[in-house]
C-alpha cells in the first residue's frame, strides 16, 4: 500500500509547498489537489457522498488551480508522486488540457497522474455554458485528445463536441501521462477501467472491495486485466493487511489521506486535543504520526 497526503478541504494555500516537502522526507508516495474551475454559491446539485446531499466545505475553499499547483510542489519535490483528485477535464477544451497537464509532466520530469471525473455541480456546467447530461461523453473525448495530442506530432480529430485538423502542440511530455478516474457509478468504475487507475470514492471495507472486484471484472472484459492498474483507496473504515491482502492482486493500491482534516467520514484521528490543523507545525506532527502508526503496524511499504 502506497500512501498520499490529500489536499482537499485545506484552506492554507501558502503551506502547500511546505507540506510537500515534508510528505517526501517522510516517504509519501504522492500528494493530490482538487479542483473546482468556478464556484457557484447558491447549489441545488446534490452531493453525492453525503448522506445529507450536502458539501462538508464553506463556500469560500480556495481552488487553487491544479496544474500550477502540482508544478509548484514538484519544483521543490524530486521524487513525490503529484496528482489532481480531481480535474474537471470536462469543463475545458482538451487544448488546455493537454497544455496543462503536458507541462506539469516537463517541469515534473512526467511525476504527474492526471485524475478526472465528470463532475457533479450542474451548477458549475451551467456557468460555462456547456451540457451537464452530456459531460461523460465530453470527458471520454478530452482524455482522448490529451493523450493525441501528447504526442507532440501533426494530428487531427473528429468527434462529437471537438473537431480539429493539422494541429500540434509541443513542447510534449516524454512518457504518456496516466490517468486515473473518480466515481462510483457503474459508467465512472467503466470509464476508470478503460483508462489507468480508479480514484475512490468514501466507502465501507466491504463496498471498497466490491467495487474493486467489479472493476477487474471491467479490465477482463476489455482485455486489460494484466496490464498496470491502480487503485486510490478512501477508506471509511480502519484498513489492515488482511483486507489489503484481500483486493484483486492485478491493482497496484494506494490510499488517499487527511491526517489533519476532519470530514463527514470521520475526525482527524492524528491531531490531538488542543492542537490547532491550521497551523504548519500540526499538519507535520500528524504526518508524521499517521507514518509512525502505520510503520509500526507494518503495513508502511
Amino acid at each position: 500500500m502506497k500512501y498520499w497526503i490529500s489536499l482537499v478541504n485545506t484552506k492554507e494555500v501558502d503551506q502547500f509547498v511546505d507540506i510537500a516537502k515534508k510528505a517526501e522526507a517522510l516517504g509519501y508516495e504522492g500528494i493530490t489537489v482538487p479542483d473546482h474551475l468556478i464556484y457557484p454559491t447558491k447549489i441545488h446539485t446534490r452531493y453525492p457522498y453525503t448522506e445529507d446531499g450536502r458539501v462538508w466545505w464553506p463556500d469560500t475553499n480556495p481552488w487553487p488551480d491544479p496544474w500550477v499547483t502540482l508544478t509548484a510542489m514538484g519544483m521543490v519535490t524530486s521524487e513525490l508522486k503529484l496528482a489532481s483528485n480531481i480535474y474537471l477535464a470536462a469543463l475545458r477544451d482538451p487544448f488546455t488540457v493537454a497544455r496543462a497537464t503536458g507541462a506539469a509532466a516537463i517541469f515534473t520530469h512526467n511525476r504527474v497522474r492526471c485524475g478526472v471525473s465528470s463532475g457533479w455541480v450542474k451548477e458549475e456546467f451551467d456557468l460555462m455554458g456547456m451540457e451537464f447530461c452530456s459531460r461523460g461523453r465530453r470527458l471520454d473525448e478530452v482524455i482522448h485528445c490529451m493523450h493525441q495530442l501528447h504526442r507532440g506530432e501533426t494530428v487531427s480529430h473528429s468527434g462529437e463536441f471537438y473537431n480539429y485538423k493539422n494541429v500540434i502542440m509541443q513542447p510534449a511530455p516524454t512518457e504518456r501521462i496516466p490517468v486515473w478516474v473518480g466515481g462510483a457509478s457503474t459508467p465512472a468504475l467503466q470509464r476508470a477501467a478503460r483508462n489507468d487507475g480508479w480514484l475512490g470514492v468514501p466507502l465501507p471495507n466491504k463496498s471498497l472491495k466490491d467495487t474493486v472486484d467489479k472493476l477487474f471484472d471491467f479490465r477482463r472484459d476489455l482485455g486489460k486485466y494484466d496490464q498496470q492498474f491502480d487503485v486510490v483507496l478512501s477508506p471509511m473504515e480502519s484498513i489492515d493487511r488482511n483486507f489489503v491482502d484481500s483486493l484483486d492482486p492485478a491493482g497496484t493500491y494506494h490510499s488517499s489521506v487527511l491526517p489533519w482534516t476532519p470530514s463527514p467520514w470521520g475526525r482527524a484521528f492524528w491531531v490531538e486535543e488542543g492542537e490547532d490543523h491550521t497551523e504548519l507545525e500540526v499538519k507535520f506532527r500528524a504526518m508524521e504520526r499517521f507514518h509512525d502508526m502505520l510503520t509500526d503496524l507494518g503495513m508502511w511499504d
